[in-house]
């Protein structure tokens, strides 16, 4: 079973996140002083794995890609989501609680796209939607509860404007063999 590197216990943290790793530089927004409080930093936007980009702009609407856990770019873990019980094959494994932890990095990705097709999280009046993917062991059904990760993490760093209406799904695999995949639709003004 993988598991972040330096996650604590009941924290949603993002291992591997250097301090100070912004998207552009100049003065942090409100929402990147959040997120440095948490110890958290914005990292750098992931390079799209086929054909599509991190973020587009309709309106007054920022609808972002589905971002994976990249960790200083590469995925920290692989695998389904299982409690450890229903797995039997020798397929890797990751715990629900490693992968809340995961959902929590893909939403700090999301935020780094939205970040580079608006140039400043300040300008995020409510995030609208939230969709997480998680694979999925067959028998696993707490996708919800990994997928906490994600929503919990926007809620402490947006405040109000960070509670949205969700979506979690466990599928069968994601790209990459990724445990976690979560994508945002934000108004901005």
């Amino acid at each position: 079973m993988s598991t972040p590197a330096s996650a604590a216990p009941g924290a949603a943290a993002v291992p591997g996140t250097p301090a100070g790793s912004t998207v552009e530089a100049g003065a942090p927004s409100a929402v990147e002083q959040r997120l440095a409080e948490l110890g958290l930093a914005l990292p750098e936007v992931a390079a799209p794995v086929a054909a599509y980009v991190p973020a587009v702009i309709s309106g007054n609407h920022v609808y972002t890609s589905g971002q994976l856990p990249f960790i200083n770019g590469k995925l920290e873990a692989t695998g389904k989501v299982s409690s450890g019980t229903e797995a039997a094959s020798d397929e890797a494994t990751v715990s629900p609680e490693a992968a809340k932890q995961y959902a929590a990095v893909c939403a700090v990705n999301a935020l780094a796209a939205i970040k580079s097709v608006i140039g400043d999280l300040d300008r995020i009046t409510r995030v609208v939607k939230v969709v997480g993917f998680v694979s999925s062991d067959p028998s696993f059904t707490g996708q919800p509860g990994v997928i906490n990760g994600a929503s919990e993490l926007l809620g402490r760093v947006l405040g109000d404007a960070g509670q949205h209406a969700r979506s979690a799904v466990g599928v069968a695999v994601l790209p990459l063999d990724s445990p976690v995949e979560v994508e945002l639709i934000a108004e901005f003004a």
